[in-house]
């Protein structure tokens, strides 16, 4: 059964990476790929949640915990768990589209960190949840199509991200029917 999961997810990262190939997703994944790229959205998004209040600055303190946990938990635990390569270091047929980096694949860190967020932002700001979930999923698919991660990296990242963003909200709940009463 597992050669099968394997041999699907092989067969999918292809048709992402060479199969769905054009000149627009050639310029636009590596951009939505690196995560210096959102640093001014990231650093706007804060400014305007502490300018909104105490309800903005407890949203930014969550989205910073959920971050860090949701890295960690992936990259130092996860990660080194599983230590699959990454799909640039073992296949020949594939587009590397930016660098391919040391660490492992399994699972995807900025699908996590991206899902993580996602749930957080959702929950506080439901109007634009699928905005949130857009920019996630954009993200996750992006680092498939550049040829650094496999589809079942992201999708599991998108779950450990998912499973942290809300442990999250769950341990804040206390704390937000406080907030919510000042």
């Amino acid at each position: 059964m597992l050669d099968i999961i394997i041999e699907f997810d092989l067969w999918l990262f292809h048709l992402i990476n060479t199969g769905l190939a054009n000149s627009v997703f050639d310029s636009l994944m590596p951009f939505i790929t690196e995560a210096k790229h959102w640093f001014l959205l990231y650093l706007f998004g804060g400014f305007l949640l502490v300018r909104s209040g105490r309800k903005g600055v407890f949203i930014l303190f969550l989205l910073i915990i959920t971050a860090v946990l949701s890295d960690q938990i992936n990259s130092n635990i996860l990660k080194d768990y599983f230590g699959r390569i990454r799909p640039c270091h073992t296949l020949d047929d594939l587009r590397l589209l930016v660098n391919c980096g040391m660490g492992k694949s399994f699972p995807s860190s900025h699908a996590a960190n991206s899902f993580a967020a996602a749930v957080v932002l959702i929950h506080f700001f439901r109007p634009y949840r699928w905005l949130f979930l857009t920019i996630a999923i954009l993200i996750a698919f992006s680092r498939v199509y550049v040829g650094v991660h496999y589809p079942m990296d992201v999708i599991a990242g998108a779950a450990v991200g998912f499973i942290v963003g809300y442990a999250v909200l769950l341990a804040a709940r206390p704390f937000e029917k406080r907030m919510d009463k000042l």
